[in-house]
């Protein structure tokens, strides 16, 4: 294997170039990326850079003589926009074609829209600074999608001085993840704040004025943001061979076809510590995937299934939330720690009769460590969380 090529250069694109040089491989390497920017951090655009905090050198994931380092066919500024599975070659927008013995795809994902024209998006670093440059004091931001980076922005939003109107369509934000109580306590830090947090509204359209309703109702805006979920990066992929389904499929090795791995936000992969498959779209996740696919991918006769415990983190106001597991489709959550109304507990989650995940807000890392173990092990929920401690339905 002479020639691999990583499609994709952010995270896992980057975690899977460093671990094929590091575990020895030096042949041709490529790294191909569709923006101009060398490999940077994307959590702290929601984040620190929209709160104008931090400045876009600061994202950076490695210095210009760390990537020097790595001996990288460097591809940015240029898509993929096909694959040839028999001839083993990636096409690129400039026309060019790549030739592979081993292809990484890592190709991401990109933010939904809605109909009409406007309307912000948050995936970029183009896109934070866009956003950041209209967020003044008094201007009036809608916010359409109250899942996590709807709330990042529209937490941010609030303490930059800007009008926030939060819009959701589900009756409670994030309950289908983290059940209806725990959804209910993170969307009253919003409300205590001021935030104009509107749920069970469908917006159909950005408008010249602001956003419209389903019910024809129309919320004026200075500003939209449209959170409302990504879509996988595989239209490339049309016509190649490889199973598309919300993500490239792959098995439990994130092999999707002879020698073609993939990794990171465009990975449907089956996961056998919980014994399904998923996709995930957390910045820690996308690294470990990134370096399991290379290892798999350059050591065939050593694989190893990958079955990590996804982690995810998020700042909101004075909250900070952190998970393990995998929560959606959880059957129970029960509170083992803390007080939901001081918004300062340990919750965990049952799926069948095994503890599948847990979330902690305002509480210290050992907190929730031990639950992490238990995920880890499948530990039996009969056996880990006290039967006479509170329990809500999912």
């Amino acid at each position: 294997m002479r020639r691999i090529v990583v499609v994709g250069a952010s995270a896992a694109g980057l975690a899977a170039v460093e671990t094929l040089r590091r575990e020895g491989y030096d042949g041709t390497l490529t790294l191909v990326g569709d923006e101009p920017w060398t490999p940077y951090d994307r959590p702290p655009l929601s984040k620190q850079l929209l709160a104008a905090e931090w400045e876009p050198d600061r994202l950076a994931l490695r210095t210009p003589d760390d990537l020097a380092g790595l001996g990288l066919d460097l591809r940015l500024g240029v898509a993929a926009t096909g694959l040839e599975l028999a001839d083993r070659t990636v096409t690129l927008a400039d026309g060019s074609d790549v030739p592979y013995d081993g292809l990484i795809v890592a190709t991401g994902v990109r933010p939904r829209r809605l109909p009409g024209e406007g309307a912000h998006v948050l995936r970029t670093l183009d896109d934070a600074l866009m956003l950041r440059e209209r967020l003044t004091p008094g201007r009036r931001l809608v916010v359409v999608g109250a899942g996590f980076l709807g709330a990042e922005a529209a937490a941010v939003a609030w303490r930059l001085g800007a009008h926030v109107t939060l819009l959701e369509p589900a009756p409670v934000p994030l309950a289908h993840a983290v059940g209806t109580e725990v959804g209910q306590v993170l969307s009253r830090a919003h409300v205590d704040r001021g935030v104009d947090l509107r749920c069970g509204v469908t917006v159909i359209e950005v408008t010249e004025d602001g956003v419209r309703l389903a019910d024809g109702e129309v919320i004026d805006a200075d500003e939209v943001l449209v959170a409302v979920g990504s879509l996988p990066n595989t239209e490339w992929l049309d016509g190649s061979g490889l199973a598309v389904g919300d993500g490239v499929v792959c098995d439990e090795f994130c092999e999707a076809a002879r020698n073609v791995y993939a990794a990171g936000d465009v990975a449907r992969w089956y996961n056998p510590l919980f014994g399904t498959s998923m996709r995930i779209e957390h910045r820690t996740h996308a690294a470990e995937q990134g370096m399991a696919a290379a290892r798999n991918l350059l050591h065939p006769k050593a694989r190893k299934p990958f079955a990590p415990v996804p982690y995810f983190w998020s700042d909101q106001y004075d909250m900070k939330i952190q998970a393990y597991g995998f929560l959606r489709g959880h059957d129970e959550v029960a509170v083992v720690d803390g007080d939901l109304a001081e918004r300062r507990f340990v919750a965990v989650y049952r799926t069948g009769d095994r503890v599948s995940g847990a979330l902690a807000v305002g509480m210290p890392p050992k907190a929730i460590r031990l639950w992490r173990q238990a995920i880890a092990a499948g530990a039996a929920w009969s056996e880990s969380v006290r039967t006479e401690v509170p329990a809500t339905g999912a």
